[in-house]
């Protein structure tokens, strides 16, 4: 972050983190964002985490992975935890996890 690049690749950030580290982080990280906007392709299986950070999700299948569907965040910007909450927000979630159950069918 210091070399300030203008994009960041991201695997799995806040895994390891305990739940109160974790907000915090998540917090922080969405300052950064506001404050020096770049892209950041951030890779997750935390359908909630992917939906307060991004502006656009791509769902992926597995072997061999293709992307099955893209779904539009429009949620306001700038967020806060209290979104989580939100109904819009719960919707985004149970919409990603119904299209991953979906594809995961045999």
């Amino acid at each position: 972050m210091m070399l300030n690049p203008p994009i960041f690749l991201l695997d799995e950030p806040f895994g390891a983190l305990d739940p109160v580290t974790r907000q915090e982080i998540h917090q922080e990280f969405l300052r950064l964002q506001s404050s020096e906007p770049r892209t950041i392709i951030l890779v997750t299986h935390d359908l909630r985490e992917a939906a307060f950070h991004a502006d656009n999700i791509h769902v992926m299948s597995a072997r061999p992975g293709h992307i099955v569907m893209t779904k539009t965040v429009d949620l306001p910007r700038p967020r806060d935890l209290d979104i989580c909450f939100e109904p819009h927000f719960t919707a985004i979630v149970h919409e990603l996890r119904a299209k991953i159950a979906e594809v995961r069918k045999p």
